[in-house]
């Protein structure tokens, strides 16, 4: 199921544009301003960004260019009210993959990405060659490594598993039931507490005190959320 990140302002369109897009199946996450739909976008698991142009904190041009600069290829459908052709050229040069002038139909807004997404696929998908990073901890789905600094951490099989779908899934509340079913595919022998022992086992390697860590954080009655955000 994709995952698609919405940064628009404007309540109506933002909540007629997610509701729609659930309804045709997708995981839809929001933002309201640019700042915080950049450092949504940017710490991975998207799989398309829906991009209004007009946004507070941050414009659209500047999340775009941004998202490009750090090497991040995910697609982008930029939203803008202005119909000037110059506006829709400048959306492109900074990455945006296809551009849509409100007012626009929802048709034309699903078919435009089930398009992108569909061009992302044949071209082996963004999340193939995905590197995720936190701290100094760096995650390659490509080539399923995980370093640490200059050294290669080794992991078993399952705690990569664990820990790319943390990173995939950054500042979600994850439950151990979901873990368990995303992870281990609900195997008969596994239980909640083998998610704790995996992910202790995760925290030894990639967190500096495993007794406080910074990155796995564990949401008492709920399980566990991956937060990726340097705090000082």
């Amino acid at each position: 199921m994709s995952r698609i990140l919405i940064i628009e302002d404007e309540v109506g369109i933002r909540m007629t544009i997610e509701d729609r897009l659930k309804a045709e199946g997708y995981e839809v996450e929001v933002a309201e301003d640019g700042v915080s739909g950049y450092e949504r976008a940017r710490a991975g698991g998207i799989d398309l960004v829906v991009l209004d142009l007009m946004l507070p904190k941050k414009p659209g041009l500047d999340i775009c260019r941004d998202l490009r600069g750090a090497g991040i290829v995910t697609p982008v459908l930029m939203l803008t009210a202005k119909g000037q052709v110059m506006d829709r050229v400048k959306g492109l040069r900074t990455g945006a993959d296809d551009y849509l002038v409100k007012p626009f139909q929802m048709l034309e807004l699903v078919a435009r990405i089930e398009a992108l997404l569909r061009r992302d696929r044949i071209k082996g998908g963004a999340s193939e060659a995905k590197v995720y990073a936190f701290g100094d901890v760096r995650v390659d789905s490509k080539q399923a490594a995980v370093l640490r600094g200059d050294e290669k951490l080794q992991l078993s099989a399952k705690e990569y598993q664990l820990l790319l779908y943390f990173v995939q899934n950054p500042q979600q509340a994850l439950s151990r039931d979901r873990l368990l079913r995303e992870v281990w595919k609900y195997q008969a022998e596994v239980s909640t507490r083998t998610v704790d022992v995996h992910v202790g086992w995760l925290r030894q390697k990639i967190e500096d005190d495993s007794r406080k860590p910074r990155w796995i954080i564990t949401r008492h009655g709920i399980g566990y959320i991956f937060d990726p955000q340097e705090r000082s």
